[in-house]
């Protein structure tokens, strides 16, 4: 295998997705659950209608609290629910 080829390949293993969504709760220890909220149009009334996913985040040093906009990324499974990991704090809440 070459050096391209390898590097090929860990970009390619590399590619995470990447998400951004507000802090709705954080009693868990090191874990906070991210709501990303998005409006899909309705097939048959043309309405907008709200669509909610929850996310339970991995906060290893209990940095979020509740109504923080946060960055998070896929990552391997950390628990039975925990798939993501925090990147960043956007935005802290008022």
């Amino acid at each position: 295998m070459t050096v391209e080829a390898t590097v090929e390949a860990t970009a390619e293993r590399n590619r995470r997705k990447s998400r951004v969504g507000r802090v709705v709760s954080n009693r868990m220890d090191k874990t906070a659950v991210v709501e990303i909220e998005r409006l899909v149009e309705h097939p048959f009334y043309g309405r907008y209608v709200r669509r909610r996913n929850k996310f339970k985040v991995h906060d290893a040093k209990n940095e979020c609290r509740i109504g923080d906009v946060v960055r998070f990324t896929e990552t391997r499974p950390l628990s039975k629910d925990k798939r993501w990991r925090l990147v960043e704090i956007i935005e802290r809440a008022k």
